[in-house]
């Protein structure tokens, strides 16, 4: 009997929702803000874009390795593994590598192959990376993309997956399909300065990447991106939907109550429901990959929507507590089975180069607290007060499903906030950090979107 109400009740509130929300386009207001530091001054805002360099000196080098050689450490439960956190007998061989073999001054020369630049826009300095092709096949314009990264991440996410859109000929990838890529650094995050007012989230953040592409000479542009960037991007989407020519995303914030209660079914109702085979496979058992790992992966997020200064003060001042408070995400954000490993997977997907210069974006930087504090800006009032959370989004979308992701989103629940869905893809592997991961796969997936865009 009481299955039978509770099926009811979903459908019930299935209908509820497909006659409440319906293809109804809305828009977020374009409005206007200032977040540097005082009163917004009268002059115009200089909109020059100039170019940047990335640089390091002896002396930073010099107090790293001062600060690394007084790590205090604390011997790790026996078998513990990666279940209470970093290991930290893995991590004294982070450490040695960081202190003795990482080249950091190769690393400031491998992050400036690509062009880097700057521009003011609200008051801040916004850092961004805009590669172009190096030749375009003849009577065809290369499409502009912006991608977006997210947190613990930067625009060092996609140095792999650039070549792959921007030379794919190179790359075996085919030529129909060419793209100037544009990355640019959240405002508080590397070297886009960071906000001096509240209130800075993913709304204001899109409207100046907005700006950004808009002053880059783009009325047109396609965008992606995963984590924060996915909602940036939607948020971008939102706002000016007439300028994205299509979306694609490896992530999105999309569970609400409905998803919520269709998830306590699907297992034993999910063909009803809408669910593949496939999508079984990746939410159940219910309680291991969702509830279980919902709580495992998210004490950061509470501690950083709450009160992110006090426990950025520790990892401002301390390079080996930063490190493992961010590359433990970079192990169990690629797969959650990586946590049963006394190394934590890390070298499995990436190299230990890889990993530290991420680091050194927010060490060398400063940025662990204004990067953690888009986590209040973003969710310290709660779900559901902004606008956007509650807004569809009326442009051409493509979604990556990458199996190893935090929380699997079957397409059914996607294509409620985006109804012009256009491409769902079951990816063949990768987790959370799908272009720094697996860029071939998310190069391809793009390129597959795309192609469906342009023939419409």
């Amino acid at each position: 009997m009481w299955l039978a109400i509770l099926l009811a009740s979903v459908l019930g509130f299935a209908i509820y929702r497909w006659f409440a929300a319906r293809d109804k386009e809305e828009t977020l207001p374009l409005e206007d803000g200032w977040w540097g530091p005082g009163a917004r001054p009268a002059a115009a805002e200089d909109q020059s874009i100039r170019p940047f360099k990335v640089e390091t000196s002896d002396e930073e080098i010099k107090d790293l390795h001062q600060r690394i050689d007084k790590f205090r450490w604390t011997p790790p439960l026996e078998g513990s593994r990666f279940h209470y956190g970093f290991n930290s007998s893995y991590l004294k061989k982070v450490v040695s590598y960081w202190r003795n073999d990482f080249d950091w001054k190769k690393q400031v020369e491998l992050l400036n192959q690509y062009p880097h630049f700057k521009t003011t826009i609200e008051g801040l300095d916004i850092h961004f990376i805009h590669v172009k092709p190096p030749q375009a096949p003849a009577g065809r314009s290369p499409k502009p993309l912006m991608m977006v990264h997210g947190w613990p991440g930067s625009f060092f996410e996609f140095y792999k997956i650039i070549p792959l859109l921007t030379d794919p000929g190179k790359h075996g990838l085919g030529d129909e399909h060419i793209f100037e890529v544009i990355c640019p650094s959240i405002p508080g995050y590397g070297f886009s300065q960071a906000s001096s007012k509240k209130g800075l989230n993913s709304v204001v953040t899109a409207r100046i990447f907005y700006k950004l592409m808009l002053r880059l000479g783009f009325q047109k542009f396609y965008i992606q991106g995963g984590d924060w960037g996915s909602l940036i991007c939607t948020n971008m989407a939102q706002l000016a939907p007439s300028h994205v020519k299509g979306l694609h995303l490896n992530m999105a914030f999309v569970v609400r109550n409905f998803e919520t209660l269709t998830l306590l079914l699907g297992q034993r109702f999910g063909r009803f429901l809408g669910y593949t085979e496939r999508d079984v496979e990746l939410l159940y058992p219910v309680k291991e990959k969702v509830f279980h790992s919902v709580m495992r992966e998210s004490g950061y997020l509470h501690i950083q929507a709450t009160k992110p200064d006090t426990v950025g003060c520790a990892l401002n001042d301390s390079p080996v507590g930063l490190a493992a408070y961010i590359l433990e995400k970079f192990s169990t954000w690629t797969d959650s089975s990586f946590r049963d490993l006394e190394d934590g997977g890390l070298e499995r997907k990436f190299t230990l180069d890889e990993l530290l210069t991420n680091i050194m974006l927010y060490w060398t930087t400063g940025s662990i607290v204004s990067s953690q504090r888009y986590y209040k800006e973003n969710l310290g009032q709660g779900l559901m007060v902004h606008p956007h959370e509650r807004m569809k989004v009326f442009v051409p979308t493509g979604f990556a499903a990458f199996p190893s992701e935090l929380l699997h989103l079957p397409e059914k629940w996607v294509r409620i906030k985006y109804p012009k869905l256009l491409t769902y893809s079951y990816m063949a592997a990768g987790g959370h950090f799908a272009a720094f991961e697996e860029p071939r796969l998310l190069a391809q997936d793009i390129r597959k979107f795309v192609a469906m865009v342009e023939q419409q």
